[in-house]
């Protein structure tokens, strides 16, 4: 069952995916090199050091933007390649964008100019700061022991921003990160524990795979047997979301996304990257065996 659906979705990888991706699912499922994926990041940074160029496929803008740039160093991350050059340059560039709290902002006046999907885009001529993405990308330096003026600004605002009473997945995860890559374990621990007391007393995961709408199973809570959230769920749930998620793949090899798309290549790529992702998951648990 497996074999046939690793086939599948290699074939709507090499036949759909954008570059990066493919190299991507070559570095972890067929021996590729980790200088070829860098290789095909690095058009994707800007002169001024931070990403755009679509990266993240729901903005098409060329600039550089807080999300592409957390988009690429989650890329940095599945490589454990924090020690290239990219990264610090974007560092750089996190600091000209970072407003006086010292976090940056989701989101950009510029993505206006170019075709984006409505949550991109910003009615703000200065947005505040978000904890997504600063605490991401907080988070992956502090992981990885970067040290970069950014994070002086930028740590003390990802702890003031905690909220664990917040509902939204994109922006518990973001707060995630941060606690458990900080140096401060104890402090983190209660804030960890409410975050999780919040996710299922709010319900924020949805055990059905035939919802339709924009909403999280246990697998993107949960999308490896190590992730803090693992124990928010049983051995049963899990098994039958797994099974649930291979039942999902599309005849062509692909899965798909439960949003709408700025555009019809938006969405072939999003597809590209959210195939990768399940097999990515697929692996952890022991499905691709």
């Amino acid at each position: 069952m497996t074999t046939n659906l690793f086939e599948r979705a290699s074939d709507f990888i090499w036949r759909n995916a954008r570059l990066i991706e493919r190299r991507r699912f070559a570095f972890h499922f067929l021996d590729g090199q980790k200088s070829s994926v860098l290789a095909a990041l690095r058009p994707y940074q800007n002169p001024d050091g931070g990403f755009g160029n679509a990266l993240e496929p729901d903005s098409r803008c060329p600039d550089s933007t807080p999300l592409a740039v957390m988009t690429a160093f989650y890329i940095l991350d599945e490589l454990d390649a924090f020690d290239d050059p990219m990264e610090l340059r974007a560092c750089d560039y996190l600091e000209t964008i970072t407003t006086g709290d010292g976090g940056i902002p989701f989101t950009l006046p510029v993505i206006n100019n170019y075709p984006h999907t409505p949550w991109m885009g910003t009615d703000d001529p200065n947005p505040p700061a978000s904890i997504n993405p600063t605490a991401d990308i907080a988070g992956l330096l502090l992981k990885h022991k970067i040290q970069h003026p950014w994070l002086e600004k930028a740590v003390p605002f990802c702890w003031q921003a905690q909220d664990p009473g917040r509902d939204g997945f994109h922006d518990i995860l973001p707060a995630v990160q941060f606690l458990t890559n900080s140096p401060d374990a104890e402090r983190a621990a209660p804030i960890l524990q409410a975050i999780k007391d919040t996710i299922l007393q709010e319900n924020l995961v949805i055990f059905d795979r035939n919802t339709e709408g924009y909403v999280k199973f246990p697998l993107d809570w949960a999308p490896a047997p190590q992730h803090i959230f693992r124990s928010l769920f049983s051995d049963e749930q899990i098994e039958t979301d797994l099974q649930a998620l291979i039942s999902a793949q599309q005849d062509e090899g692909g899965w798909p996304i439960n949003w709408p798309p700025v555009s019809t290549a938006s969405e072939c790529e999003w597809r590209g990257v959210k195939t990768l992702e399940n097999l990515l998951i697929l692996k952890h648990y022991g499905k691709m065996s």
